[in-house]
């Protein structure tokens, strides 16, 4: 190699590493990504610590620690110049040298894409998981009133046959036979799941399940309950939209497959809906079609996540039962089946709703609690702890 084409080289490559840092420099940080759904991480603020003595130094500083610099890193990889687009481009490269999986999201069969289940590894995920079934356990000491408990199994266990040959993957029926021994009525969804997975019950780019699997596991639920379902021919399914790309999609870079279609089962007057962000209420919507037109179009259901939201049937009367649901996002969808059985529905959300589960029973007349989680949120949640605090 020649003397000038080596400082070519290396004058090139420095002009490269000067446009990106200085783009990077002048793009203004963004606070949410909507391509993934979720917050992005902002510039950390350096805490040097102090020296109490010439050792040891204070454990205050994130510096010496190493968090710091983990932190930036994160920064820096979330708020990258044209990051969506990085992201689009691995994947595609990766997936014409034939492989198959990109950030744990698994390029399956039928143009399907499923999300690795991680399950808990280190002793303090290990301890969180079991100190969560701890709670549910809590919890029916802690209330006269019937508790129901399910896990709900993801893509990678029910549709694990469109898997690439030897992907890595959990084992989630671990935890559902621990969740089957708790002190809570057990209500096994994945036996009905599993029987219609050659049918749409998970969305192709979400890792939710769609409004036909939430109907198989509503029937599970309500028979778990004592009561008999809706037959699933008594709805009239309407299309709500047929451009959906969910998370999975977003976390996976493929952007060369066909979007989801959402559907509605339960006629939107079936329930008058009330949420609450802190004690003011605010009138919601079974579904909030406004939702439809932005890139998390799974939040139409009810609105999205919320602390508290209240559905108070119109199609039973006020005499039905009151039903406390304990949930993750799942329940968004399924939730309107059950104002056939129920006059008010509670989906608390423990994430932002830190009232003790007991409490909330005593207080607002609750008849049952429904303990419902995809298992890969349950294992991880580290709010579950309202469960197990005592009514004053």
């Amino acid at each position: 190699m020649s003397k000038k084409y080596a400082i070519f080289i290396t004058a090139l490559f420095c002009a490269v590493l000067g446009t990106f840092f200085v783009a990077n420099a002048v793009t203004p940080d963004k606070a949410f990504s909507p391509m993934e759904n979720r917050m992005l991480s902002q510039a950390p603020t350096l805490r040097p610590g102090k020296l109490t003595s010439l050792l040891p130094i204070r454990a205050e500083g994130n510096l010496l620690n190493g968090e710091f610099m983990e932190d930036f890193e994160s920064y820096v990889t979330d708020q990258f110049v044209l990051r969506d687009q990085w992201i689009a481009l691995k994947a595609g490269a990766e997936y014409a040298s034939g492989k198959r999986e990109n950030n744990g999201v698994y390029l399956c069969d039928q143009h399907t894409l499923i999300s690795r289940f991680d399950p808990p590894a280190d002793d303090r995920a290990v301890r969180r998981c079991e100190n969560n079934f701890g709670y549910v356990d809590a919890l029916t000491t802690l209330t006269d009133k019937p508790v129901y408990f399910s896990l709900i199994p993801g893509k990678s266990s029910v549709w694990a046959d469109l898997l690439p040959e030897g992907a890595p993957n959990g084992d989630e029926s671990v935890y559902l036979s621990r969740g089957s021994r708790t002190a809570a009525h057990w209500i096994d969804v994945n036996t009905a799941l599993t029987a219609h997975k050659d049918e749409p019950i998970y969305y192709r780019t979400d890792h939710h399940w769609t409004t036909l699997g939430a109907y198989y596991a509503y029937a599970e639920l309500v028979r778990g309950m004592g009561m008999e379902p809706k037959a699933l021919s008594e709805f009239t399914p309407t299309v709500a939209s047929t451009e959906f790309y969910g998370t999975t999609f977003s976390t996976s870079g493929v952007r060369w497959i066909a979007p989801d279609t959402i559907y509605f089962y339960v006629p939107q007057e079936a329930a008058s809906v009330t949420n609450y962000f802190d004690a003011d209420p605010t009138p919601g919507r079974l579904y909030d079609t406004g939702k439809l037109a932005e890139k998390d179009k799974y939040s139409a259901f009810l609105g999205g996540n919320k602390p508290l939201t209240i559905l108070r049937s119109n199609v039973v009367g006020a005499d039905a039962p009151k039903l406390l649901l304990v949930r993750d996002s799942f329940a968004d969808s399924l939730a309107p089946y059950l104002t056939y059985h129920f006059s008010e529905i509670h989906l608390v959300d423990p994430r932002y709703y830190k009232t003790a589960t007991a409490q909330y029973v005593k207080d607002n007349g609750i008849d049952q609690v429904l303990v419902l989680y995809s298992v890969e949120n349950f294992v991880a949640d580290g709010n579950l702890f309202v469960m197990s605090q005592p009514a004053k």
